[in-house]
């Protein structure tokens, strides 16, 4: 069985694929250590904390690629990377450049980055289309829907608005869709009924548990840079003041 398959079947409503996000090698070996069956990496602000850069595409993406192939070829379990807006590539080329780096799954986002505003829903369907029609099954397309971060209308507006994107989504070929920006666990609840088709939510989004998470039907459930944060926070908040005190940063 290929590592995509694997991936994708992991996407199983109510039996969500838990998936911390690594930032790098030795994140990424921890979590395949840890019994994870599979791994995300938030390739964008990864590189952006790492390197210097900031969200958005801001990096280049000749690093970006080499980040997700670095983490791909560090652990046997599949990988799947947030490739953001595709970087511009044409899909076909956007293929060819992202599978050479042994990861086996993508998210992409319906946004501009240098404008933040929505892709047309059309617009984004054909590109996961063609993008589709490139990778054959050989890619898990994970399509995230952004009408919660670039609001427009009311509240039940984007809600409807994510629907519609999210089917569409899916019926041009996308594994998952994932509609970010909403812990509300209605809302919630009626994206998992109303979507055809299997939904990721960001861990933390409305402070619910993984478990209440599962029993709202969600198929995936992802940390976003929050893992990479915590830690930092962690260095930060704690053992490098104990350093600078003269006390034991490791007790406490």
């Amino acid at each position: 069985m290929s590592l995509a398959t694997t991936l994708r079947d992991l996407h199983v409503p109510g039996t969500p694929l838990v998936l911390p996000n690594a930032w790098d090698v030795a994140s990424a070996r921890m979590v395949e250590q840890a019994g994870f069956p599979a791994i995300a990496t938030k390739s964008s602000f990864a590189t952006a904390t790492i390197l210097g850069y900031d969200d958005g595409e801001q990096a280049p993406v000749d690093e970006v690629l080499a980040a997700a192939t670095r983490i791909a070829r560090s652990v046997s379990v599949p990988v799947t990377v947030d490739f953001e807006r595709g970087y511009r590539f044409p899909p076909a080329e956007l293929v060819e450049r992202f599978t050479a780096t042994g990861a086996v799954g993508l998210n992409l986002e319906d946004s501009d980055p240098s404008t933040g505003t929505l892709v047309d829903p059309s617009e984004q369907a054909d590109f996961l289309a063609a993008v589709r029609a490139a990778a054959g099954a050989g890619l898990v397309i994970n399509a995230r829907v952004d009408t919660f971060i670039r609001p427009a209308g009311s509240p039940g507006e984007q809600l409807r608005a994510a629907i519609d994107r999210a089917a569409r989504y899916l019926a041009a070929g996308a594994d998952c869709v994932y509609p970010i920006g909403t812990g509300d666990p209605d809302v919630v609840q009626t994206l998992v009924e109303e979507i055809p088709g299997p939904v990721n939510v960001s861990y933390g989004q409305g402070d619910r548990s993984v478990a209440e998470l599962t029993g709202l039907g969600v198929a995936r459930i992802t940390f976003g840079p929050m893992l990479q944060r915590h830690t930092y926070l962690r260095l930060a908040g704690s053992i490098l003041p104990a350093l600078g005190s003269g006390g034991n940063p490791f007790t406490g």
